[in-house]
């Protein structure tokens, strides 16, 4: 089973879209295939009422005051029970209503001792009224490893996220708690999974709609520097400080590019 996570404030919004996409899944069964929780930090807008409007197709879910996104992205890991867990944040979308389908029959396709720990695969940016910007690993300078066949190692992660934390499914008995004050919290997570898998797969197919965005991009000189605290804390300070130094010349390079 996988648990399908959101974490809402105030997100009237942007929540109805997230939680579309899910109810609107096929072929699956809602406490058998997947559960869905939603975690709330206590919103004063019309959030909640949402939330009730589709409780038929919610497991559970809390609103209660939280010490910010990832310490309600906690509650969410401790309130889990599947064997993988998804965080599908207010304004992000499953792909298509095919996708867990897709993504449960890569998992009980193999044998208990040979499905991965972690499945991955791009990500669709998409504007505010749903228009695609294009794949991340197209519009960013994340690109993905070349082929399905090749795995992603937490190295990659040297140069900045790889990977869409949307678009990232952790088996649960091997996802840490994230650091509550750090804006790249997610980064740390995915390398600290990525170093704990056995066996990491790529997926042939799309996991999510991803609202551009968030937390970290309203934020982004204090993202910037929370981002050189989780490289440093996995590849050492002077690794870090040269891979910054190649991350602004491709910024550069691209800007001149563009």
């Amino acid at each position: 089973m996988i648990s399908i996570i959101t974490i809402t404030h105030n997100a009237e919004r942007f929540l109805e879209r997230t939680i579309q996409s899910i109810v609107a899944q096929e072929g699956v069964v809602l406490g058998a295939d997947y559960e869905y929780l939603v975690v709330d930090g206590a919103s004063t807008d019309g959030t909640l009422a949402l939330v009730q409007q589709y409780e038929s197709g919610i497991s559970r879910w809390i609103s209660e005051p939280d010490k910010g996104l990832y310490d309600a992205m906690n509650k969410g890991l401790h309130m889990a029970t599947g064997d993988y867990v998804w965080f599908m944040n207010a304004g992000d979308e499953l792909y298509d209503p095919q996708v867990l389908t897709h993504l449960l029959h890569q998992v009980r396709s193999s044998r208990p001792d040979e499905s991965a720990d972690v499945y991955y695969s791009d990500a669709l940016f998409v504007n505010e009224d749903g228009s695609p910007v294009g794949l991340r690993s197209q519009v960013t300078p994340h690109t993905l490893p070349a082929g399905v066949s090749d795995t992603l190692r937490w190295q990659d992660m040297a140069l900045g996220m790889k990977v869409s934390h949307q678009a990232f499914v952790a088996r649960r008995d091997i996802a840490p708690d994230y650091p509550l004050t750090n804006l790249s919290a997610d980064l740390d997570w995915e390398i600290r999974c990525l170093k704990a898998a056995k066996r990491v797969e790529q997926l042939p197919f799309l996991l999510c709609r991803y609202l551009v965005g968030g937390l970290s991009k309203q934020q982004h000189r204090r993202s910037l520097t929370d981002r050189f605290k989780v490289l440093s804390w996995h590849f050492g300070l002077f690794p870090t400080l040269w891979n910054h130094a190649r991350i602004v010349w491709r910024a550069v390079r691209r800007k001149v590019g563009a």
